[in-house]
């Protein structure tokens, strides 16, 4: 019998299948991590080194801004280090020391500091005597800035009286500011009689610590901050000071009594003994791993003649910030490396199935084009039929509005025919006074009574023109005339149709109250379809108010706020709404639905094409007509007519 190992060996077939999945999975995972390490060690290397050289160029671009800071508070010091040098030259000072105790002799002396320390700017000047006593100085009284009491416990005055240029850093014992004193020995032959003191200010370096653009500050030799753009660091020590020196300190008075607190910061300083140059670094806890970091570069330098060193700190979380975008760009382009590498390989994968998309896609693109050729045969057979309904279309436009016209016509002719009666009433009159006048001329003009003659003929002159003016409304009104909009006046149109039926309305009794009269009411419309228009609306009023207890027919206008701003019930800009009212039997309650509809009427005479016509012949201007039942008895019916369109603007007709 053979063991399980030996039939697996022994078929041959087996083992690969098995082992194949399992090996391609462990050598696509190996290929993952390795591509994955790659990353990683070149976002590392990219960080590391492009962080190095931020901070080299940090460091650089700090030196040159402490020599430039250097430089200026230099030139501030220097500038007044040699006033006391030249103060023994005068021959007020030297007097002084010859006669110390004239009154004279010291006020020269003091206006003499006064006039020089004006000049040079400096806070105060005095001379001291070899006791350390006040015997000149620029203050207006001794007592205003230096009090007279004993100064030899300063170190600057020691120097001095031993024959040295004393420089010192120490805070005044009256304003308690910061100043810098530069002395210089008095002489008589080789004796030193006296000392001559300059009290420098130091306010205007307060004022450059922004050139820096970081926190500074400057310590005098005993580690001391004197200065700084902080003010919570000014007079605090860098290092820790032994008691022996904090009572030497003291003794002298160097800073007053000043208490001196430790620095904040946890600084750690280290100084080149050759270049005096200064490095440090200020590190905290790093929030997500917990070890200690470099937060800030601490940079400094010793200022030249002086016992000052300026330190800077500047904040590397910036070149920190570069060099973590730069390892990520380094990574990035590894990860492109790797996609370029796998796109390649995709590339000859999709190789080689190209060609048998290639054939499956010539096969589709034949089987496409004879569809495609199916449904462009179709197509053309639509867009042909479809040619034919435009057509016929057009047609059947043109025929309708032929009859529309023809309508519109047979409507004037109705509406004169109507009012035929009245017009040969108005014209019976005027007739009749022209036949008894002319005969009248003739029997004057027999009797040679020429006066009364020309009075007869002036008055059939005026029976004549009243006679035209009741005719030519009428002739206007009957005329066939083409549609042409154009800016007209609808108070004439409105006078023009009320003269029509002015003997109809007086005959029924019917009061026009026509709130259009002596207005200018301009509108974009053709004015005798306008007219057509509104003696179908009157003439509907009319018929309306037969019956009616109280008839009054009311015409309003109103025009819109600005042009193209108000708009009808439909959305459709206007600029004058007219409004016909009368007190008739109003409109019938499904009037909505039915009053526009052709040959729908309330009417036992009438086709019911008025309505429907006038409707669409306010719609070609481009306006609106709508109807509605007032509150009191009878209708309304508005007309929203256009304005004239602006320049450049398309409008019909």
């Amino acid at each position: 019998m053979k063991s399980p190992r030996a039939e697996d060996s022994g078929t041959g077939q087996a083992s690969p299948p098995l082992r194949s999945p399992i090996r391609h999975a462990a050598l696509k995972g190996a290929a993952w991590l390795a591509a994955l390490v790659f990353v990683g060690l070149s976002g590392a290397l990219g960080y590391l080194s492009f962080e190095r050289r931020a901070v080299d160029n940090l460091q650089a671009d700090v030196r040159h801004r402490l020599e430039l800071f250097s430089s200026a508070v230099e030139g501030m010091i220097q500038r007044l280090e040699d006033v006391p040098a030249t103060v023994q030259l005068s021959e007020e000072i030297q007097r002084l020391f010859h006669a110390p105790h004239r009154a004279a002799v010291r006020e020269r002396a003091d206006r003499y500091l006064q006039r020089l320390n004006a000049f040079m700017g400096g806070i105060a000047i005095y001379v001291l005597d070899e006791r350390g006593a006040i015997v000149a100085s620029s203050a207006r009284t001794r007592m205003d800035t230096l009090p007279e009491e004993d100064f030899s416990f300063r170190p600057y005055f020691q120097e001095a009286l031993s024959g040295r240029v004393g420089r010192h850093f120490a805070i005044s014992l009256v304003g308690n500011r910061p100043a810098y004193f530069v002395s210089h020995p008095i002489r008589d032959g080789a004796k030193v009689v006296g000392v001559a003191v300059i009290m420098i200010n130091l306010d205007p370096i307060n004022q450059i610590w922004d050139m820096l653009g970081a926190p500074a500050l400057l310590a005098d030799t005993n580690g001391v901050v004197i200065l700084s753009s902080d003010p919570a660091w000014t007079y605090t020590t860098l290092q820790e000071m032994p008691i022996e020196r904090r009572v030497d300190l003291q003794l002298s008075r160097m800073y007053n009594r000043m208490p001196l607190q430790r620095f904040p910061l946890p600084v750690q300083l280290k100084v080149n003994p050759e270049t005096l140059s200064i490095h440090g670094s200020l590190a905290q806890a790093n929030r997500y791993f917990g070890f200690q970091e470099v937060a800030q570069i601490v940079s400094g330098r010793s200022i030249n003649g002086m016992d000052w060193r300026v330190m800077l700190f500047t904040d590397v979380a910036g070149a920190r910030e570069e060099a973590v975008l730069a390892g990520a760009v380094s990574a990035t382009g590894a990860a492109f490396l790797i996609l370029v590498v796998l796109f390649m390989a995709q590339r000859r994968r999709i190789h080689r199935h190209r060609r048998e998309s290639e054939r499956l896609l010539e096969q589709a693109n034949l089987s496409l084009e004879h569809k495609v050729g199916q449904r462009t045969a179709a197509l053309t057979l639509a867009n042909a039929q479809l040619v034919k309904e435009v057509a016929e279309r057009k047609q059947t436009e043109a025929t309708l509005r032929a009859t529309q016209g023809e309508l519109v016509h047979a409507g004037k002719m109705a509406v004169l025919g109507r009012m035929a009666a009245g017009i040969t009433h108005e014209l019976t009159q005027p007739l009749g006074g022209v036949r008894t006048f002319a005969g009248n001329a003739m029997e004057f003009a027999k009797r040679q009574d020429l006066e009364s003659v020309q009075q007869n003929l002036e008055i059939i002159a005026r029976l004549t023109e009243r006679m035209g003016t009741i005719i030519h409304p009428l002739r206007s009104f009957a005329r066939r005339t083409e549609p042409s909009l154009s800016t007209i006046d609808v108070g004439q149109s409105i006078a023009n149709a009320l003269f029509l039926y002015q003997t109809q309305l007086a005959h029924l009794g019917v009061a026009v109250d026509n709130r259009t009269a002596g207005e200018h009411l301009p509108a974009w419309c053709d004015a005798h379809r306008l007219e057509q228009v509104l003696v179908n609306l009157v003439g509907n009023a009319i018929d309306a108010m037969a019956d009616a207890p109280l008839r009054q027919l009311t015409l309003v206008a109103e025009r819109a706020p600005s042009a193209h701003e108000a708009t009808a019930a439909d959305g459709r800009a206007y600029c004058l709404r007219l409004d016909v009212e009368d007190t008739g039997c109003g409109l019938p309650p499904d009037f909505a639905s039915h009053l526009f509809e052709p040959f729908y009427t309330t009417k036992q005479k009438g086709l019911g094409l008025g309505l429907t016509i006038s409707r669409d012949i306010v719609q070609d201007f481009g306006g609106a007509l709508r109807a509605w039942n007032r509150d009191g008895p009878g209708a309304c019916f508005s007309i929203y007519l256009p304005c004239a369109p602006q320049r450049g603007e398309p409008h019909d007709g």
